[in-house]
């Protein structure tokens, strides 16, 4: 670890000589960019060095048409291609991003013969980009597309019942990556800051996952799949309690400093400025944040299972499911229960 620190400082100490040794008339501008502001040495922002800084966030919706349209200008789209829509439905995307989108579309019409980029390419495309490349070579029993499936719905469905959480886009259950199948959504609207009540059915849909299994087989037959979505829920409730004040029980303070240090590692960059017993009082908090939102999910899907179960055959029989073919199986089993 010692000897990686050197190097840095020996790194820092060249660049900051070099750029000293420009005089006033030299007409030389040094431009450097970083995705890690915060751990910058102090001795490269001083006045006569980096001391301008201009912070650049990923494009808003019309940056992405504008970027799509620049990307779009040696390929042949088809007319049913709206790089307007396109943008909406790419929130979170960066240049790179929605150029590698286009590329993949593009290989994609190749593959097939096609002359132009269909829609359909393109939505192939943001799938790869999203959730990678699709595995249908992986063979999956029937018991673990049966579990799948209800899983991913659990997800699904708790998104298309919250008012506060983000918009259902489609639901698969076709292998990408290393997941078995994936849940897609996407904000209702384009904002710079979300809030309380987002974030916690941002977790509830998370949980929803793991709810629906332990409603179809029970506690004791959960499966590892909610990995991933525990970790996310975790980092959620955590930023609530710690960063946001979104706790009532803990107040509107934030606590750890976060002075993180790429060089020398998360454990030893981090500090923890609170006590034993705040320390306990934020893992209380978190865990009571996560198991409401726990509890919650599986009362909606409890309520719903008929829902859940009608969607669930649906998707284990076609295997993807858009939104419009989801809320028609919802209609349908509303329809039913007041028949």
């Amino acid at each position: 670890m010692g000897g990686g620190h050197d190097e840095r400082e020996q790194t820092l100490n060249q660049l900051l000589v070099e750029m000293d040794g420009f005089d006033e008339n030299t007409n030389i501008i040094v431009i450097a960019a970083t995705n890690r502001p915060d751990i910058l040495d102090n001795a490269l922002l001083r006045p006569g060095r980096f001391d301008r800084q201009i912070y650049i966030n990923a494009p808003d919706v019309r940056g992405r048409e504008q970027i799509l349209k620049v990307h779009a200008k040696n390929k042949q789209l088809d007319s049913e291609v709206d790089l307007k829509t396109l943008a909406k439905r790419t929130p979170g995307f960066t240049g790179a991003d929605l150029q590698n989108l286009l590329n993949e579309a593009a290989l994609l019409a190749a593959r097939y013969n096609k002359d132009k980029i269909s829609m359909g390419d393109i939505d192939n495309s943001i799938d790869r980009v999203i959730a990678g490349i699709e595995k249908k070579s992986k063979v999956m029993t029937d018991e673990d597309k049966e579990l799948t499936s209800y899983h991913e719905v659990g997800h699904a469905l708790i998104a298309r019942l919250m008012k506060d959480a983000d918009e259902l886009h489609k639901v698969s259950i076709i292998p990408r990556g290393w997941a078995l199948g994936v849940t897609w959504t996407k904000p209702k609207d384009e904002k710079v800051h979300t809030n309380k009540a987002k974030l916690l059915a941002q977790i509830t849909v998370s949980l929803g996952g793991r709810a629906a299994e332990e409603i179809i087989y029970g506690k004791d037959r959960v499966s590892t799949g909610a990995s991933q979505d525990l970790v996310n829920v975790t980092n959620i409730a955590r930023k609530m309690v710690t960063a946001w004040g979104m706790s009532e029980r803990l107040g509107n303070m934030a606590y750890g400093k976060n002075q993180e240090n790429v060089f020398m590692g998360r454990d030893f960059g981090h500090q923890r400025d609170y006590s034993e017993q705040v320390a306990f009082e934020i893992d209380e908090e978190m865990k009571r944040i996560v198991d409401d939102k726990y509890e919650e999910a599986k009362k909606i899907l409890n309520d719903n299972r008929d829902m859940l179960e009608a969607i669930s055959r649906e998707l284990l029989d076609k295997e993807t499911l858009d939104a419009a073919e989801f809320e028609e199986i919802m209609n349908r089993v509303q329809g039913e229960r007041q028949s």
